[in-house]
């Protein structure tokens, strides 16, 4: 289903993306913009949806749970979704980043590891991404920016940015499975 969701974006990509003769950046054509930021938004409601039911899913015992020593624990991972909901895919786009108040206070969000706060971040971090992504305008939205000190294209941007959330949830699925947690979207019946 995720695999399906890349396809879609990468399809929308390549039929919006259109190459000027005097760089070699792409841009996009004014219609498609909406296409993708439209594909955009299906996809990280469909990661939030995966994080949440998969955060709620985990007991408040399996929180501080990781599958060895130096790896993020359960916690850890979701408060990662947040932040990257909060900061990470605003910013990527040309959107604001959350204020999440002092450093002090940003990074202390980082360590908690109650399961009813950890929740209502994982909600806050993919609501402040969606609604930055809904009106960032399309110019902004669409434009190519420096990532990780590399010039990149809008859906070169698209696919690092998704690509390593979904990485995240995969590596949660994966902790959920070793922790006889069965995702609520595979559950028979």
């Amino acid at each position: 289903m995720q695999l399906n969701r890349v396809r879609d974006l990468m399809k929308i990509a390549a039929v919006i993306i259109v190459p000027t003769a005097s760089t070699p950046c792409v841009a996009f054509a004014q219609d498609g913009a909406q296409e993708f930021r439209a594909a955009l938004i299906a996809d990280l409601q469909a990661m939030r949806d995966k994080f949440i039911g998969l955060a709620e899913a985990f007991p408040q015992d399996k929180y501080s749970w990781r599958p060895m020593a130096g790896v993020r624990s359960v916690s850890e991972v979701l408060m990662l979704a947040a932040f990257e909901g909060y900061n990470f895919i605003p910013g990527s786009f040309g959107g604001q980043r959350a204020n999440l108040g002092t450093p002090q206070e940003t990074g202390a969000l980082r360590t908690l590891s109650d399961k009813a706060e950890v929740v209502e971040h994982v909600k806050k971090g993919f609501a402040h991404a969606q609604q930055q992504l809904e009106t960032i305008d399309a110019a902004t939205l669409t434009a190519s920016r420096t990532l990780f000190g590399t010039q990149r294209t809008a859906p070169n941007i698209a696919l690092f940015v998704f690509g390593d959330m979904h990485e995240h949830l995969g590596q949660l699925i994966a902790y959920a499975r070793s922790n006889q947690i069965v995702p609520p979207w595979s559950r028979a019946g």
